[in-house]
C-alpha cells in the first residue's frame, strides 16, 4: 500500500492550541463557546490540546504585546509541521484599537505567518468555526504536498 493510500484512510483529526498574546478576552470567550457542545466543533474533528507541541492548528487572538511576542515565536516554531495558524478577531488579524501603541507589535501576522483571518470584534462563534473549517482543509493541502516529496 502507498503512503498515499494509507494517508487518505487514516487522516488524523487536528489538534488546536489557542494562544492569547494580549488580548481583551472577548475573542477567547467566543473561542471557548465555539469549543462548547453547544457549537460543537469537535463535529469535525477538531479538539482543544493543551501542549502545543502536539497541536496542528494555532488559534491566536489579540494584538501581540512585546513581552508576548517571543512566546508567540517559541510556541509556533516547536509545533509539528504542517501546521497552520489562525489570527481571530479585529486585533489578531490588524492590531485592531491598540494599533500603533508603544507596546504592540500590531496583528499576529507581524510576528508568525498567519493561513487564516477571523475578523469581527469579537467574532461570533460560527464564524469561528468556519475559519477552523478553512485551517483544516489548508492543514490537508499541506499534508498532501509534504507527502508528495
Amino acid at each position: 500500500m502507498s503512503k498515499k493510500k494509507s494517508y487518505q484512510t487514516s487522516k488524523k483529526s487536528p489538534f488546536i492550541f489557542h494562544f492569547n498574546s494580549g488580548s481583551c478576552n472577548g475573542c477567547d470567550m467566543e473561542i471557548l463557546t465555539a469549543l462548547s457542545p453547544r457549537f460543537d466543533s469537535g463535529r469535525y474533528g477538531a479538539l482543544l490540546q493543551t501542549s502545543h507541541h502536539h497541536a496542528d492548528l494555532l488559534l491566536a487572538t489579540g494584538p501581540v504585546t512585546l513581552r508576548e511576542a517571543k512566546t508567540l515565536k517559541k510556541i509556533y516554531n516547536e509545533m509539528s509541521k504542517p501546521k497552520c495558524v489562525i489570527a481571530v478577531g479585529s486585533c489578531g488579524s490588524t492590531g485592531g484599537i491598540f494599533k500603533g501603541l508603544y507596546n504592540v507589535e500590531d496583528g499576529i501576522d507581524n510576528v508568525i505567518p498567519v493561513d487564516v483571518y477571523i475578523s469581527g470584534c469579537p467574532p461570533r462563534p460560527d464564524e469561528i468555526i468556519e475559519g477552523i473549517k478553512k485551517a483544516i482543509e489548508i492543514l490537508e493541502l499541506k499534508r498532501e504536498k509534504n507527502l508528495k516529496k
